[in-house]
């Protein structure tokens, strides 16, 4: 794999990921910086994106600030039957028979592996109108919960006139213009951000600055127990590098937000954010595009002579 440190200017950087994402058919959307530092790369960071499944962040610090705060129990039984009307590819609603479990453990199946039924039951709890409170009053402009996943996927059956839990493998199959011009596909409908928004709120989570620090040591500790490997993770296989993430997916999006830290103590916010151009489901090398993306970005960032933006 090509390096960073191949490069000597942010520009040079940018212009090998953006290259890349042609190559692989996604364009994108990106941000680094250091946690600790004021150093920063970005490409159209600024620009309003679709969160898919990384809206479940906000939501998980909106838990974790809950919990702290006494607003509600963490360790709390809740017993989830089967049966649920939010669809998800795998956790609770592949479950055959009824399950009591925490809210604490509701939150490791929401980042763990993207739970939509586990997060949807969490959202009911803290509510849209805490979380997007709690947004605002740390600065964020751009990023929004206005939307639970049984309410994203819901938009999507009603705007091609099909069920988009039975019928998800027709969307490969749909030109492109009909899938982008999906609502759950547009920033302004739905749940947004930007890439430099989720890398900011990131920051805050990892320095305890988002909330109390028990709360935020506790979203940490969810997104460090996501189960996927192809995207984020992929750009870092030393086992000494640590990545915490959260993935995002809808008809062609793929993205994935999170943390890398080095051994030497080095911390990086990461949001990649790509769209395709086209609906397929299964091209492999969009997914490890985005470990490419932020290996390049953090690796720059990591670099002596980098000169922060």
């Amino acid at each position: 794999m090509t390096t960073a440190s191949d490069a000597s200017t942010a520009s040079e950087v940018t212009e090998k990921i953006t290259e890349r994402a042609k190559e692989v058919g996604v364009r994108v959307r990106m941000h680094a910086a250091e946690i600790d530092g004021t150093r920063r790369i970005g490409v159209d960071e600024h620009a309003p994106v679709v969160t898919a499944s990384v809206f479940k962040v906000p939501i998980a610090l909106e838990l974790a600030k809950q919990g702290a705060e006494g607003g509600l129990d963490l360790g709390e039984r809740i017993t989830v039957p089967p049966g649920h009307p939010t669809p998800s590819p795998y956790g609770l609603a592949t479950f055959r028979h009824e399950i009591t479990m925490s809210w604490y453990d509701l939150a490791i199946l929401m980042i763990g592996i993207s739970d939509n039924v586990a997060t949807d039951l969490i959202l009911d709890r803290v509510g849209k109108d805490a979380t997007e409170k709690t947004l605002r009053d740390l600065g964020f402009e751009h990023t929004t919960v206005t939307h639970d996943c049984g309410e994203v996927l819901g938009s999507i059956g009603e705007d091609l006139g099909i069920s988009y839990e039975d019928d998800e493998r027709l969307l490969t199959e749909l030109p492109i213009e009909r899938i982008t011009a999906l609502r759950a596909l547009r920033p302004e409908h739905g749940c947004a951000t930007t890439a430099e928004e989720i890398t900011r709120l990131l920051g805050l989570i990892w320095r305890d600055e988002a909330a109390a620090p028990a709360a935020c040591a506790d979203v940490r500790r969810w997104m460090d127990l996501q189960v996927w490997p192809h995207r984020l993770r992929s750009g870092f296989p030393d086992d000494g590098i640590r990545v915490s993430g959260k993935t995002g997916t809808l008809p062609s999006v793929r993205n994935e937000v999170g943390v890398v830290e080095y051994p030497d103590g080095g911390r990086y916010a990461v949001g990649i954010f790509t769209d395709a151009v086209d609906g397929r489901s299964r091209v492999p090398e969009r997914d490890a595009f985005i470990g490419f993306a932020a290996a390049q970005a953090v690796e720059w960032l990591r670099l002596p002579e980098a000169d922060g933006e």
